[in-house]
């Protein structure tokens, strides 16, 4: 673990997997809560976690890179259902790397429960971790310069739903209704870093 300030008032720690990330952002929300940790925000990612508006990041840097952070705890948050079509452009394509009909990728992600690690790219947006790493899958060579909203996608060890259309380079699996992003609601990302998803299929694919 490193930390790093950042500005006057934040830290960015640095660990070595997206586990470990997960693992010390609940710690340091556990902190917080029981008032041993006077923070404004903290922003996990995929291998680090921002600490931004602390009290003495100077002292911090030195807490935290002898803190023993335990392993993150069981997901206490309730699932998210999203429901999904397995309709995407780039099914096939994924099957194929897998090594699997297009009927099983179907099948394996929507028995897989998932879990925000972390949100980022626009807002909305969160990176899911829950697949095995062998069925890990490139970015496309060529991005796309539109990717429809509610596209549901694949990249690395991650699954994201694009809350908006915007260009992406991630593999399209399948499409959601389901609304990431609203400003009339609290809060106005429906998912956010520990929360748990499934994605449940509208039809077979």
């Amino acid at each position: 673990m490193r930390a790093l300030p950042v500005g006057e008032d934040a830290l960015l720690v640095e660990v070595e997997s997206g586990e470990e990330a997960q693992a010390l952002h609940a710690e340091l929300l556990r902190w917080r809560a029981e008032g041993s940790l006077a923070v404004r925000e903290i922003v996990p990612a995929a291998r680090t976690v921002l600490l931004d508006g602390l009290d003495d990041p100077v002292r911090w840097v030195s807490e935290l890179t002898v803190a023993d952070i335990p392993p993150a705890p069981p997901h206490t948050h309730e699932v998210i259902e999203l429901p999904v079509r397995y309709d995407g452009p780039d099914l096939a394509d994924v099957a194929a790397h897998w090594g699997v009909p297009e009927r099983e990728v179907a099948r394996v992600h929507a028995a897989t429960e998932f879990r925000v690690a972390f949100c980022g790219f626009a807002p909305g947006f969160g990176y899911l971790t829950g697949l095995p790493s062998h069925r890990d899958v490139p970015r496309r060579a060529t991005p796309r310069t539109a990717v429809p909203a509610g596209s549901v996608a694949l990249a690395g060890p991650y699954t994201g739903v694009y809350p908006r259309s915007s260009p992406g380079g991630w593999q399209l699996i399948g499409t959601t209704d389901a609304v990431l992003w609203d400003h009339a609601r609290v809060p106005a990302a429906l998912l956010t870093p520990g929360t748990r998803v499934r994605f449940v299929p509208e039809r077979a694919a």
